[in-house]
């Protein structure tokens, strides 16, 4: 029982729809007593066993296709973790208790994935409505031949259906590799930092194309003692969010080689934003460590402050030197920065808004939760920090805004 008292174990296998749950590798993890009665099949007959290998393709059909186009929507959705609804689909299935006697039957699939906690697609559930009777419902004399030709004029419709989607789906898929390329030359691997350790990830919003306006970036100089770390949010999402994202880390990049401190760097990129279309209201964070002072020096332009977390567990928020998004003023204005000191074995997290931010929620409650994890798994190495705050703060639904995330062990 959940804590609202719903079992929800019997609200499934109550439904009166034929559902099932399959693993990403297609094999059966349940099925509900509609889905069992309507195949036919029993649970020991279905549960763990491999989808395909319970509903073969009609051996005696040489256009049978169902087995084919099954399969493309379920790796679809546990690739892309968005739902799909199939054309109707003519799949003959075996009578169980008269092997090598196949049963015409017709139906109407939707396939949606179940996210985990991480965002990541954990089950496909996989509802089927059978529309058999439908199909061959006719009577006789010339209504039954309007049955009939009705019964052909929709197969056939169906199947061009399939064909057209399945053309405009390998399209998107084109389009998502050339997004998913795109993201991984931004966004390259941080280099190592000497001795130091760090992680990074990013998510982006779920349905956006594998691409995100959020960015990292740490930009190691060793002959001054330093590292430039930062964080940065462009509003949207998609293949245009990104190329905006692009562009100003890049700058930032550029300009905290050059720069005095992370304020500096900040005011150059902000008036290089003004002449960026979609810039605007673009926020960053930056800190520069310096590795032989052990000192953070940090800015930020309308971003949620970074996150120390000392040796003993407790968490300072850098929030003393915070100024509006990159080009939000239209005249220039110097950046404030602030100091503070660190010790050995302390962390450093930088993260976008999508991390702490819920809709209907005040964002102390979001920069809470996230204090509370960083205590708790902050004694840990970098990745597994990294992984373990994802885990506590990614929602079940999944990310509906795009997500950076850097850990240093200081």
């Amino acid at each position: 029982m959940s804590e609202a008292g719903i079992d929800y174990q019997a609200v499934f296998q109550a439904l009166p729809s034929a559902v099932a749950l399959l693993t990403r590798d297609l094999v059966y993890a349940d099925a509900n007593k509609a889905f069992l009665s309507m195949s036919g099949r029993t649970r020991e007959q279905v549960i763990g066993r491999y989808l395909f290998d319970v509903f073969p393709d009609n051996p005696n059909d040489a256009a049978a296709t169902g087995m084919r186009y099954l399969y493309a929507s379920l790796r679809r959705v546990a690739d892309s973790g968005e739902p799909d609804t199939m054309a109707l689909q003519r799949y003959d299935v075996e009578l169980p208790d008269r092997p090598g006697v196949w049963e015409e039957r017709y139906w109407s699939p939707v396939n949606v994935p179940v996210p985990a906690p991480d965002g990541t697609v954990a089950l496909l559930l996989h509802r089927v409505e059978e529309v058999t009777e439908l199909i061959r419902a006719r009577g006789g004399g010339p209504d039954g031949d309007r049955a009939r030709v009705l019964e052909a004029d929709l197969y056939t419709r169906a199947r061009e259906l399939q064909e057209v989607n399945e053309r405009l789906r390998q399209a998107h898929a084109r389009e998502r590799e050339v997004a998913i390329h795109l993201q991984e030359a931004m966004l390259p691997a941080p280099r190592p930092l000497g001795h130091h350790r760090a992680a990074v990830r990013y998510r982006p919003a779920v349905g956006a194309l594998n691409v995100c306006g959020d960015w990292y970036d740490l930009v190691d100089m060793p002959g001054h003692g330093r590292t430039a770390v930062a964080v940065g949010d462009v509003v949207g999402h998609g293949l245009r969010a990104a190329g905006v994202m692009g562009q100003l880390r890049s700058a930032l990049s550029a300009a905290s080689r050059v720069a005095d401190g992370p304020a500096q760097a900040l005011e150059v990129v902000g008036l290089y934003a003004r002449s960026v279309n979609g810039a605007e209201s673009t926020t960053a964070a930056s800190v520069f460590i310096d590795w032989n002072a052990r000192t953070l020096t940090y800015s930020s332009a309308g971003h949620p402050p970074p996150v120390l977390r000392h040796p003993d567990g407790t968490v300072t928020f850098l929030d003393q030197a915070t100024d509006p998004p990159l080009g939000a003023r239209p005249e220039h204005v110097a950046r404030p920065q602030a100091h503070t000191a660190f010790v050995a074995g302390s962390v450093l997290v930088l993260y976008t808004d999508g991390l702490i931010e819920r809709r209907r929620e005040d964002i102390d409650t979001g920069l809470a939760r996230l204090a509370a994890s960083i205590t708790r798994h902050g004694a840990a190495d970098p990745d597994t920090v990294a992984d373990r705050l994802l885990t506590d703060l990614i929602p079940p639904v999944g990310l509906t805004d795009d997500t950076a995330l850097i850990v240093i062990r200081l």
